[in-house]
C-alpha cells in the first residue's frame, strides 16, 4: 500500500475511533502525529480529503475537519437513501438465502450476548454488524465507485453521530432488533417493499440528526418499526440551536 493509501487509511480510522472530531482544525504537522506518517504522505493526502469532503482550507485559519452543519447531515443522509433504495431492491432480489441467513445470525447472535451483559466489547460489536448490514446490501451492486461513494459518505454519518448521536449500551437491542424488521421486509423479495423498508430506516435517522425528535413506535408500511433507535435520545445539533456550535 501506498504511503498516501495509508495515510488515508490512518485519517479514517481516527475519525471512528473519534480521535479527530468534526470541525476540529489541524496542520500538517498535527496530521503527520495523528497519523504517524511522513510529511510527504500528508501533503499527498490532502487533495483527496478535499475532494472527498472530509477537510476544507480556510482562509488564514488553515485545514478543518468537515463541520456538521443542517447541510452536511441533508446531503449525507439524502445520499445514503438514493444508494440504499436500488442497493435493497436489488438485494432483495438476487441475494441467496444464505446471506440473508449470515445477516440474521450476526444480529441475533448480539441480542443473545445483549441478554446477558453489554460491553464495550458489545457494543463495538454491534456497531461493526449494524455497518455490515448495509455494507453488504451496498456492496451487492457490485459497482466499486457506488460503494467507494458510499463508504465515504459513511465517514461523513460517522462525524454527524460523533457529534450528535451514537450506538451505545442501552441501544444496542433495539437496534438489533429494528435491523431485523428491515431485514425481514427485504427477504419478502418485493423490491419495492424492500426500498420502502431502507428509506423508512435512513430517513428516521436523518429526522433525528435534525432534531425533529423521535417517533413513537409503530411499524410503516412497509412493517419495519419507524423509529430509528440508532439515534434515540439525540438532541437538536449545537450547529443549529442559536445559530452556533
Amino acid at each position: 500500500m501506498k504511503l498516501r493509501d495509508q495515510a488515508y487509511q490512518r485519517f479514517t480510522r481516527g475519525l471512528l475511533a473519534r480521535e479527530i472530531r468534526a470541525g476540529q482544525f489541524v496542520s500538517q504537522r498535527e496530521l503527520t502525529e495523528m497519523t504517524g506518517m511522513p510529511l510527504g504522505a500528508i501533503r499527498e493526502l490532502i487533495p483527496r480529503l478535499e475532494a472527498d469532503g472530509l477537510i476544507r482550507t480556510v482562509p488564514r485559519r488553515g485545514m478543518q475537519v468537515a463541520q456538521v452543519d443542517v447541510r452536511l447531515i441533508r446531503d449525507a443522509f439524502g445520499f445514503r437513501v438514493m444508494i440504499e433504495r436500488e442497493a435493497a431492491a436489488r438485494f432483495a432480489v438476487e441475494a441467496t438465502d444464505e446471506a440473508f441467513r449470515r445477516l440474521r445470525d450476526d444480529h441475533e447472535a448480539v441480542l443473545a450476548a445483549a441478554a446477558k451483559a453489554v460491553t464495550p466489547a458489545l457494543v463495538a460489536r454491534a456497531q461493526a454488524v449494524d455497518d455490515g448490514m448495509h455494507a453488504t446490501i451496498v456492496d451487492a451492486l457490485g459497482n466499486e465507485i457506488v460503494s467507494h461513494a458510499w463508504r465515504v459518505n459513511q465517514l461523513k454519518i460517522r462525524l454527524i453521530r460523533q457529534s450528535e448521536t451514537r450506538l451505545d449500551a442501552d441501544l444496542v437491542a433495539p437496534v438489533m432488533r429494528v435491523h431485523l424488521g428491515v431485514l425481514d421486509a427485504i427477504a419478502t423479495r418485493d423490491p419495492a417493499r424492500a426500498a420502502e423498508a431502507i428509506e423508512e430506516h435512513v430517513s428516521a435517522s436523518r429526522d433525528r440528526a435534525l432534531g425533529l425528535g423521535a417517533a413513537p413506535a409503530r411499524l410503516t408500511s412497509a412493517g419495519v418499526p419507524a423509529s430509528r433507535p440508532h439515534d434515540d435520545r439525540a438532541e437538536v445539533p449545537r450547529a443549529i440551536r442559536g445559530g452556533r456550535r
